[in-house]
Parts: C-alpha cells; sequence; structure tokens
C-alpha cells in the first residue's frame, strides 16, 4: 500500500486519479456499547426467531399489546362476508392474505424461483410515465400508476376473481475481478408477467421488482429527528467526495402535507403507519382510514362489484394495534464486536468509505412516539437518503422525488442473521446478490468509488470485511 497523501489538496487530486490509497482507519477494540445496536431496545436473540422479539425495553403491561399486534400481523385474513368480522374483507385481488408471509419471520423476502406458484414475498411495482394530466395523482402517490392494473401486480386474487398475472425472473450473469484474480459472477434479473387477467399492459409501463425489507427497528428510524438525517443531505456534492444524497419528499396521507420519505426501497413512505396501511391496502386489499375504496382499477369492475368488509376493513384500533408491533420489534445485538478480523473489516469499511452513506450511528429523538425509542443510541448504518446507485442497480422507475437509479440506503443491522431467520442470503432491492460480496460488487454510481476500493481488496481483506458485516 503506497504511502499516505499529505496535504488535503494532493489528496483530492490522488483520489480522483486513483494514485494514492489511504490506509485503513485501524479499530483495536470496539467502541463502548457497540454491540448494542438499539441502545436499551437491544435484544439477546439469535436464532430463527431474532426479529420476532419485542423491544428489550419494552415493560411487560406493554408487552400485552405488542402481542395483539402480532396477531393481525401475523394471522391470514379472509374473504368477506365471513363470521370473523374482525379480519375479513381480503382481496378481491392481492399478493398474500398475511403480512408475515412476505416479511418471513418478520425478516427479509426473496424472489421467486421456478414456475409454479406465487411470487409471494416478492412483488412487482408498476407506472407509466407521468404527463400533465397525472399531476395530481403524481403528487399524492409519487407515480402514474399503469391504466388497467394500477401501481402494483396482484398475482393472488379470491375464487371467482382472475389475478392480475403470474410474476416469473430469469437471469443473466457477468463476472466482477478483483485485482488478485479472484472472480466473482454476478447475476442481473429479467422480468417476465404471464397470464395476464385483464388485457394488455400500457406499452410504456414501468416496472420494479421488490423483495421484501426486515422489519427490525423501524420505529427507531422513525424516531431519527429529521435535522440529524439532513446533516448528511448534500444533493450538490459541495464536499466533493463524490456522494450526494437527498431526501425523497413525499406526500403524507394524513396530514395532506409533502414531507420526508423514510420507509420503503426509495423512500417513498413518510410514517411506518402510511407504510402499514399501504401494504394492507395494496398486498392484501383491506382498507384503511389512510387507504379506502377498493385497489381494483376502474378497468376491473368485476371485481369492483365483489362484496367488501366494510368501509374500514382494518379499523383505527387494528391499525394502531400493528402500528405498536411494527414500531417495537427489536433488533439483536452484534456478535463478536471484539474479534480482530471483525475490527480489521471494520477498518476496510471505513476505507473503501461505506459509511458514507451507511452512517453508523444515530440519537433518538426525546419526543419519540414511544417512550422506549426516546434518546436511544443506535446503530442501524443507514442515512435513509437517496443515492444514485448507477445503471447496473437501476429500475428505470421514478417514485416521487426518486429518480429510476436511485435508491434508499438499506439498514444493515441484523443483516449477518439474514440466513439464520430467513433462510437464504439474497440481498438488494429484487434479491439478485447470492450473498454479501455479490451485493457489494453491485454497487454503482456514487458508490462505483467504493466498490473499486473493495475490487483491490486481498482474500484475508475481503474475509475480513465479510466478517465485520456478518457481525452486524
Amino acid at each position: 500500500m503506497r504511502p499516505s497523501c499529505r496535504s488535503a489538496l494532493v489528496l483530492l487530486f490522488a483520489l480522483a486519479l486513483g494514485a494514492c490509497d489511504e490506509p485503513a482507519p485501524r479499530f483495536e477494540q470496539a467502541e463502548p456499547g457497540e454491540a448494542l445496536s438499539a441502545g436499551s431496545a437491544t435484544v439477546k436473540r439469535f436464532d430463527q426467531n431474532a426479529f420476532s422479539m419485542p423491544a428489550a425495553n419494552l415493560a411487560p403491561i406493554r408487552r400485552v399489546d405488542f402481542s395483539v399486534g402480532n396477531s393481525f400481523f401475523r394471522n391470514p385474513w379472509v374473504i368477506a362476508p365471513s363470521s370473523t368480522t374482525a379480519r375479513d374483507g381480503l382481496g378481491p385481488l392481492m399478493n398474500t392474505n398475511a403480512c408475515q408471509n412476505c416479511h418471513i419471520k418478520d425478516g427479509r423476502g426473496h424472489p421467486v424461483e421456478g414456475e409454479q406458484g406465487n411470487a409471494v414475498s416478492m412483488l412487482v411495482r408498476l407506472s407509466i410515465p407521468a404527463g400533465d394530466a397525472h399531476a395530481e395523482v403524481v403528487r399524492q402517490r409519487g407515480i402514474a400508476p399503469e391504466p388497467t392494473y394500477g401501481g402494483q401486480l396482484q398475482d393472488m386474487a379470491i375464487p371467482g376473481v382472475a389475478p392480475e398475472g403470474k410474476v416469473r425472473l430469469s437471469y443473466g450473469t457477468h463476472i466482477e475481478r478483483f485485482a488478485d484474480g479472484h472472480e466473482v459472477e454476478l447475476r442481473k434479473p429479467a422480468l417476465h408477467l404471464t397470464q395476464l387477467g385483464y388485457g394488455p399492459l400500457h406499452p410504456d409501463t414501468q416496472f420494479s421488482v421488490r423483495v421484501a425489507p426486515p422489519m427490525i427497528g423501524l420505529g427507531l428510524l422513525e424516531a431519527i429527528p429529521e435535522s440529524a438525517l439532513l446533516a448528511h443531505a448534500d444533493p450538490d456534492d459541495r464536499n466533493g467526495d463524490g456522494i450526494s444524497g437527498r431526501p425523497n419528499r413525499v406526500y403524507d396521507q394524513a396530514t395532506g402535507k409533502t414531507v420526508m420519505g423514510r420507509f420503503g426501497w426509495k423512500a417513498g413512505q413518510p410514517t411506518l403507519n402510511q407504510q402499514n396501511a399501504d401494504a394492507f391496502f395494496n398486498d392484501m386489499g383491506l382498507s384503511t382510514r389512510l387507504f379506502n375504496g377498493t385497489s381494483c382499477t376502474e378497468r376491473q369492475q368485476e371485481c369492483r362489484a365483489l362484496p367488501d368488509g366494510g368501509e374500514l376493513e382494518v379499523s383505527d384500533n387494528i391499525l394502531a394495534q400493528v402500528l405498536f408491533y411494527t414500531r417495537n420489534l427489536g433488533v439483536p445485538a452484534r456478535r463478536n464486536v471484539d474479534d480482530p478480523q471483525v475490527l480489521t473489516g471494520k477498518g476496510l469499511f471505513h476505507q473503501a468509505g461505506c459509511q458514507r452513506c451507511h452512517v453508523p450511528a444515530f440519537t433518538t429523538s426525546a419526543e419519540a412516539a414511544e417512550p422506549e425509542l426516546a434518546s436511544q443510541l443506535i446503530r442501524p448504518y443507514t442515512d435513509l437518503l437517496l443515492h444514485d446507485m448507477g445503471e447496473g442497480l437501476a429500475d428505470g422507475r421514478p417514485e416521487f422525488e426518486a429518480t429510476g437509479s436511485e435508491w434508499r440506503t438499506p439498514p444493515l443491522w441484523g443483516i449477518g442473521l439474514t440466513e439464520t431467520v430467513s433462510g437464504h442470503t439474497q440481498f438488494l432491492h429484487d434479491g439478485r446478490a447470492r450473498n454479501l460480496l455479490e451485493a457489494i460488487l453491485w454497487h454503482g454510481g456514487e458508490a462505483e468509488q467504493a466498490k473499486q476500493t473493495v475490487l483491490g481488496f486481498d482474500q484475508a481483506e475481503r474475509q475480513a470485511l465479510l466478517a465485520f458485516l456478518e457481525s452486524l
């Protein structure tokens, strides 16, 4: 490794020319409390149920409410009319009949495999290029929905109703090569929609394949002060580091205002409650006070004529119980924070500049929605901002202010337990990466320099970087 450049000006020119490698920051021991990713809310559970536990600081009386919310999140909804009036109204079109079918054990979904069955924990978002006639719907929904199928393809339906279609994926591959000759095959999905139930799609339809993200720590992410997040925004890259994160500005259904987005792969939802209500409505065809009516489009009149479970199929009380549950799912503690290999990997993570987007730590607001979420030092490894990730990861589908190549930085906490909880190691928004190394090598755009630094790592350095990520 070449010696460090000494002057800041020389360093900028050297980095631009690739002529200077800064040595990795040295982390000789763990930071105080570093294992407590969620502060006092951190849970000590590392098995298949690691993502399904209530926050550790949730009092026993409050765990009763957590369990009630869990029941509505976990158990299936049924078709209306039904004797189960608190849980009926499913469909007519849907992607699943229970929240946990997508968020497997409250963890990460996976792409559809093979030719049989439904996508379940993966869905396909739809839209068309927006024109002047779409201005109001784009202001509220962030997209101009496909005229026949809406904003999301629903590949399941109640008996007697045609599903909107079937989703299949095929993959092309290419090779990335490290400086020491090590090769990694990357795969890129190609989407195939078959058995369309309501006629052809608009010729200019935009598609985005999305897998369900993990549910842990969402209330803590919501409790990060907006000012703390915006402190990391640099939309014009004024500091010249190549990173230009910016917030997505989205519509808040409850207030009718445009606010900062935090949730979803493109930060398209402003609050956890709206994220939950949107999932009830679009994933399961269930109305709430925020999203009511039907998810069937005007061109699906037979679907619209079917009975439902009432004006609010998900009552305000049920929605509040689910909100409490999703706010208070605990984050597992880190493992092996003092391991020398993990500490080396942490230094390499910083050397590559990964922490510029995957910001390690924040302190939540003292005025958080729940007292257990307030004033916690958390380590989510995200800035919740949009970053241009390059053409390789682009879906070409804008959402509110996010472009077709921008994505919200996903939190990394808990990522090392993905296989334990969800039974797989498929990462990124569409699950294309089959392991963490592949996920790193898909980074482009603002993260291109970080990827190039990683491509210079030898085998021992690669193993150390992965050991650090697996410890999160």
